[in-house]
């Protein structure tokens, strides 16, 4: 057993921030490649930014600039700072975590179940 547990959603005005933790926790030993995924609704879901064993980072363009994903020491705690928010950044934000610790690959074995961010005026 697996869980990733979310918090840190809710609504915010264009240009503002938020941050978003995720927490892994269950029989996993190490830590992991993890990331943060979004979906709308009739939309599929999109990986916005990952962050590896090693530390490396990786964004989509869209968020590149704005978001920084960042890891708790030596845990599989994660966090994303979501700066200068924009409309078209509203979803329902979503952690994940990869089992490959070799070879590069996009976290997709565990899922949490999602916060909501809302990017309005």
């Amino acid at each position: 057993q697996v869980q990733l547990v979310e918090s840190g959603g809710g609504l915010v005005q264009p240009g503002g921030s938020l941050r978003l933790s995720c927490a892994a926790s269950g029989s996993i030993v190490g830590i992991y490649n993890m990331g943060w995924y979004r979906q709308v609704p009739g939309k599929q879901r999109k990986l916005v930014a990952v962050i590896t064993i090693d530390n490396d980072t990786k964004y989509a363009d869209s968020v590149k600039g704005r978001f920084t994903i960042s890891r708790l020491n030596d845990t599989n705690t994660v966090y994303l700072q979501m700066d200068t928010l924009k409309p078209e950044d509203t979803a329902v934000y979503i952690c994940s975590l990869g089992l490959n610790r070799f070879i590069y690959s996009d976290p997709e074995d565990y899922w949490g179940q999602g916060t909501q961010v809302t990017v309005s005026a």
